[in-house]
């Protein structure tokens, strides 16, 4: 199977306005890019589903029941009318200890063979995610290829453990899936590939805005809490002893 290197190779659709993309309706508005700052990897998690199930129709699948091919103690919120370019979702990851990163994705294409997802600011990766499904010889494969970039300098330091994490989570993803079209025992082929292993440090800065760091301080202090007179009290882990 021929590997993706990123939403441009979607397949494209006719288009009646001249001078317009073939495809163009499958892409959402103008948005600019998130720049990473670690080393760019290309990760792809594919599993082969038979030859009686389409790519579309397999595609088809994976945009109408997205969240539920997830591994248990994620929550991926998306529209309810499916996914569709544009469209924004909301993410909570679990990361382990208790603590879920909220984050999101938005559409940034999606056709009747393939949808990807890019990453906003904050994100653990800068990034997108590819989901796609073509022939392979007499056999249907699904694939997800991954190219991301480490957010920032705290997220690059997480990285060994993050990749493990991430591997786990697509093989199980991508095993649910599978197994929702119908296959007994799916065997989830994996590969990881560094293509720049340069870091960026102009991006240094995107540390400002992360998101695990954010919601690990959302998970660990208590909100504020209004007194019977109207005033803000302190939690007591804010309050300081005589």
């Amino acid at each position: 199977m021929a590997e993706l290197t990123g939403p441009e190779t979607a397949t494209p659709t006719a288009s009646t306005e001249p001078g317009v993309p073939r495809d163009a309706r499958h892409w959402a508005a103008k948005v600019g890019p998130v720049q990473g700052f670690g080393k760019l990897w290309q990760k792809t998690y594919s599993v082969e589903v038979g030859a009686s199930i389409s790519p579309q129709d397999a595609i088809a699948v994976w945009k109408a029941h997205f969240p539920e091919f997830w591994p248990r103690g994620n929550r991926f919120a998306g529209a309810l009318t499916g996914i569709r370019p544009g469209d924004v979702a909301l993410l909570d990851i679990a990361v382990g200890g208790g603590v879920k990163m909220s984050t999101g994705v938005f559409v940034l294409y999606a056709d009747a063979e393939s949808f990807t997802f890019a990453t906003p600011q904050g994100h653990q990766f800068a990034g997108w995610n590819t989901f796609s499904a073509e022939r392979a010889g007499e056999a249907t494969v699904v694939q997800t290829q991954v190219l991301l970039r480490a957010g920032d300098p705290l997220y690059e330091l997480g990285m060994p453990v993050m990749h493990r994490m991430e591997d786990r989570f697509w093989v199980q993803t991508m095993t649910a899936l599978a197994q929702r079209l119908g296959v007994t025992d799916p065997e989830v082929r994996t590969s990881s590939v560094v293509m720049d292993s340069k870091r960026q440090w102009r991006r240094a800065g995107n540390v400002w805005h992360n998101a695990m760091a954010r919601s690990v301080l959302q998970t660990i202090v208590p909100p504020r809490r209004q007194s019977r007179q109207g005033q803000v009290a302190p939690s007591r882990s804010q309050q300081v002893p005589a």
